[in-house]
């Protein structure tokens, strides 16, 4: 199985005061999706882009919009982030832990990709039963909330056990990713990286780009 490289940078790293700007920068660069978390002050301790700022990017862009919503009570919000310009929607597994099968079955009814993020300290076993539902699993590479935090290498063992698992979806890692650990994550299983202040803040943002499809 040989799935396409999908890279994302994420726009919490870029210059929100020309976005616009931001956006051709990374599509001429090469990027694949754009990476938008989405904050709630709750669920994290941090807050970022909400819907309003959503439906601006979606009138801008060129490529999907990857929307990864860290937020509380994720089962609320499905309808509005894909009415708003979601092109793909992922939601946190510890967000929705009480009411889990409830949640995915409201973020397929939107018929937008569905992805489920796991954080470090979570494991992905709670999601094998769930894994012929899902488009896509993203597993956090560093504590979801913040970025320019470092690599945690030791989630790499959650793509493997996945794609043993048989899993072929999507598998995306987001978190401190550049061009020296972007070839451990690719060879784990993955093949969507997200990457904000690698990417945002390389001298030449193409390069770094192509660097990490290895």
């Amino acid at each position: 199985m040989s799935l396409p490289v999908q890279i994302a940078p994420s726009l919490l790293a870029s210059n929100f005061a020309h976005l616009a700007d931001e956006l051709q920068r990374a599509e001429a660069a090469g990027a694949n999706w754009h990476h938008v978390d989405v904050m709630d002050g709750h669920f994290v301790p941090n807050l970022s882009i909400g819907l309003p700022v959503v439906s601006a990017i979606k009138k801008e862009a060129g490529i999907p919009l990857d929307v990864h919503l860290m937020i509380e009570k994720p089962i609320e919000w499905a309808e509005r982030y894909a009415e708003a310009g979601a092109d793909i929607l992922s939601f946190h597994y510890e967000a929705a832990e009480a009411n889990f099968e409830a949640t995915l079955e409201t973020y397929k009814a939107t018929g937008k990709p569905v992805g489920v993020a796991v954080n470090p300290p979570c494991g992905v076993e709670p999601l094998r039963d769930y894994l012929g539902e899902l488009d896509m699993v993203l597993v956090m590479s560093v504590h979801a909330g913040f970025g320019g935090q470092s690599f945690m290498p030791e989630v790499l063992s959650k793509v493997q056990q996945l794609r043993e698992w048989g899993f072929t979806g999507d598998i995306e890692m987001d978190g401190g990713i550049n061009g020296e650990n972007s070839a451990d994550c690719l060879s784990a299983g993955a093949n969507a990286l997200v990457a904000g202040t690698y990417l945002f803040r390389a001298d030449n943002m193409s390069q770094a780009l192509s660097g990490m499809r290895g």
